[in-house]
């Protein structure tokens, strides 16, 4: 299949009836946009269903928007600028806790994989190998070392945070939100900030230019398992209920093109899915995309499911003082109809 190679906005268009529901008709024009929050390969469902043209199949035609963080990412899905967005499953449940009804609709992954504690390189050549040691280190006006994260309550936040409290080492840092890719590698190259929280493409970035080099990989399985406990949604696909209320037809579109893309990502090499999604993830170079989404195909969810057991699992990190999220449950956060109706559909 050819790939559509435009990233301008889009007419969405849904169908009736039992086969639109799961994409395969078409009957009005929607408009309709879709967010993700930084140019990395860790969104990549959603560029893959643009550029290989599941959106497009499923009788949508959408224009994708890059929120700029994951908190923004989940404002713009607040506000109804945005349909559906990507991000870390706690920004569904931030919206529900004020009141917006977030809902999930389908996982994205088993484990983060943008967990990676990178250091700066003149740090690590100065002896400093554990975050125990990170942590005892002081910046030179005596303040406690910096750890950059793409936003504050973000993916990256979150879990890096819950590492850190584990170890009790929380308190010993200051954090702060930077952005996209630019301007977090940027705060490494200028030394604004001593860590930066990423992915690999990021890791393998920063090496190359010389700014950075891995401190801690809160992505390794066993040291997941190990803090953790096993499989947990971390990354997510959500909405709000008064979106899917307004257009339920529009959004099982939605869900069964992102599955479809899920699909096509498990069966093709990281080179296809790089040249597909390229366009999407151009400021880090083709050699540390390609590790990315090496990795990310080892920790991507292809049931596409979250049981009791799982969000359990998740619990202790999503509901804590650091987040602010009031306790929720399975039912009022997953909502299973437009991942079942897709699966159905297409089976894989």
């Amino acid at each position: 299949m050819a790939y559509i190679s435009r990233r301008s906005a889009l007419t969405i268009i849904a169908a009736g009836g039992t086969a639109a529901l799961a994409g395969r008709g078409r009957a009005a024009d929607m408009l309709g946009r879709v967010i993700y929050p930084v140019a990395v390969p860790v969104y990549q469902t959603q560029f893959v269903a643009d550029r290989i043209g599941f959106f497009k199949e499923a009788g949508l035609d959408c224009k994708l928007i890059q929120g700029g963080s994951g908190v923004k990412t989940r404002e713009i899905v607040a506000s109804s600028q945005g349909d559906i967005g990507i991000g870390d499953i706690t920004h569904p449940m931030q919206l529900s806790n004020r009141g917006r009804s977030g809902r999930v609709l389908m996982p994205v992954d088993t484990r983060s994989s943008s967990v990676m504690f990178i250091i700066r390189k003149d740090l690590k050549d100065q002896g400093i190998n554990t975050l125990e040691a990170f942590t005892q280190w002081k910046r030179p006006d005596g303040r406690k070392p910096i750890v950059s994260v793409s936003s504050l309550g973000g993916t990256n936040h979150v879990w890096a945070s819950y590492y850190m409290e584990t170890m009790g080492l929380d308190d010993k840092v200051t954090w702060i939100g930077t952005g996209n890719v630019d301007t977090m590698l940027g705060t490494l190259k200028s030394k604004q900030a001593d860590i930066l929280v990423s992915s690999l493409s990021l890791l393998n970035e920063s090496r190359e230019q010389g700014w950075g080099e891995l401190l801690f990989d809160g992505t390794d399985e066993a040291i997941w398992n190990k803090y953790i406990g096993g499989k947990v949604p971390v990354t997510s696909h959500f909405s709000t209920q008064a979106t899917i209320d307004k257009d339920p037809a529009k959004m099982q579109a939605f869900v069964t093109a992102i599955w479809r893309a899920t699909l096509w990502i498990k069966t093709h090499t990281p080179e296809q899915i790089y040249d597909a999604i390229e366009p999407y993830v151009g400021s880090t170079s083709r050699k540390a995309n390609l590790l990315e989404i090496t990795t990310l195909q080892k920790v991507a969810d292809y049931e596409a499911t979250i049981d009791a057991a799982e969000f359990a699992r998740g619990e202790k990190v999503w509901f804590r003082e650091m987040t602010g999220i009031k306790p929720l449950t399975i039912a009022d956060v997953i909502v299973p109809t437009f991942i079942d109706t897709a699966r159905k559909a297409y089976p894989g």
